[in-house]
């Protein structure tokens, strides 16, 4: 379905905190919007596994850190982070980062057409922190390290190429990618308080060896037009990539990051904002900014990773907040979709749907214990809307 584009501006009601509120177009403060669920409705009390999903959803537990994954001999990573899933024959495979420093890397899980687990394996190895990352047109993962001077590695979800690191798209604290097949780039997030927003051009589209790293150019306001200028020396040493070219714009703290119909989307935790780009007007506003909110409140706080369902939502994953996984739709209202409970110090990641669009995997980074040997990966399946 035609992605359809989020009214301007970003103001909510005060009552929606627990149910959902509309987006409002244009003025900073508009009249509260009515209370209501999202579309899928209220959130019904935690399930077996400690999740809060609305009627006619249930979840299952794929993985945990240090533990072998179903009937596998393969032990699952620890702080698992970022994800995608690639159709794989009649079934899929999923994808998931360990964002931990030294090791990090990233595995796969291989599910048949029913949903049952078949293998489990490394792709991605020796690495550091790998965070986000992306899915590309031609099914290779994108892994990124999210560190000083930290590379992006393009991996291959099927387990049979080795891992490739990508130098050319630029020497920086990665965290996610999203790849334009209409423009035939990759768009790159950078985890600094002060850090940019990248797009990689290759050479040759489907080769990532070789290319040009440019910044957005922009303003300092909250909406305008862009351009993008080259980034001289993407190794980042001796002056780091976002250094390099006055006018890049600055966001702070940018997290995940989509691509659908002329559009990409990212987050920026810092100030918990959801960011627009219109790329075929090269503008660019915001989508979601909770210190907009009427009242306080807010239904999403901790924005990170996102994904985007083949309807036109956009599912963002809060790292702590209520440890909720928000959904953003084309009609502007911003709702709980789910909330795992009894994690408080932990932080969702890594929401990604089936080739099939019924299943929603995603990952509590840190699970119960807090830490990064405590992660749990979940699998969410029901009548979302496709």
């Amino acid at each position: 379905m035609e992605r359809r584009t989020f009214l301007r501006g970003a103001v909510i009601g005060s009552s929606a905190a627990a149910f959902g509120g509309t987006l409002m177009r244009g003025a900073a403060y508009a009249a509260p919007a009515q209370p209501g669920p999202g579309p899928y409705g209220a959130l019904n009390p935690a399930d077996a596994n400690g999740i809060m999903l609305p009627g006619g959803f249930t979840s299952r537990v794929i993985a945990r850190s240090g533990q072998t994954v179903g009937g596998t001999s393969y032990t699952w990573h620890n702080a698992p982070d970022g994800g995608a899933c690639f159709a794989d024959g009649s079934g899929w495979i999923y994808v998931s980062n360990s964002e931990i420093n030294p090791s990090g890397g990233a595995s796969a899980v291989r599910f048949n057409s029913s949903g049952t687990v078949t293998s489990a394996y490394r792709i991605l190895s020796g690495t550091r922190q790998n965070c986000a990352g992306g899915k590309t047109p031609w099914n290779t993962w994108l892994s990124c390290e999210e560190v000083s001077l930290g590379f992006v590695y393009e991996t291959d979800p099927f387990g049979v190429n080795a891992a490739v690191q990508r130098p050319a798209m630029g020497k920086f604290k990665h965290e996610a990618a999203a790849a334009d097949p209409v423009r035939q780039v990759v768009y790159l997030t950078e985890d600094e308080s002060d850090g940019c927003f990248y797009r990689f051009v290759p050479n040759t589209w489907g080769s990532l060896s070789a290319g040009t790293l440019q910044v957005l150019k922009a303003g300092t306001a909250t909406s305008g037009s862009f351009t993008w200028q080259n980034v001289p020396d993407p190794d980042g040493s001796p002056t780091a990539t976002r250094n390099q070219v006055s006018g890049a714009k600055r966001f702070n703290g940018g997290e995940g990051c989509h691509y659908a119909n002329d559009t990409v989307w990212f987050t920026t935790k810092g100030d918990n904002r959801v960011w627009q780009l219109n790329l075929a007007n090269s503008t660019y506003e915001l989508a979601y900014d909770d210190s907009l909110v009427v009242g306080g409140g807010a239904p999403l706080t901790g924005v990170d990773n996102v994904t985007g369902s083949s309807y036109g939502d956009l599912y963002v994953a809060e790292d702590g907040g209520n440890m909720e996984i928000c959904v953003i739709t084309p009609d502007d209202v911003v709702a709980p979709f789910l909330r795992i409970t009894g994690q408080s110090s932990s932080e969702i990641t890594g929401p990604a749907f089936s080739p099939a669009g019924n299943r929603l995997y995603f990952s509590s980074q840190r699970g119960t214990s807090g830490s990064s040997s405590g992660g749990i990966t979940y699998e969410v399946t029901g009548p979302f809307r496709t």
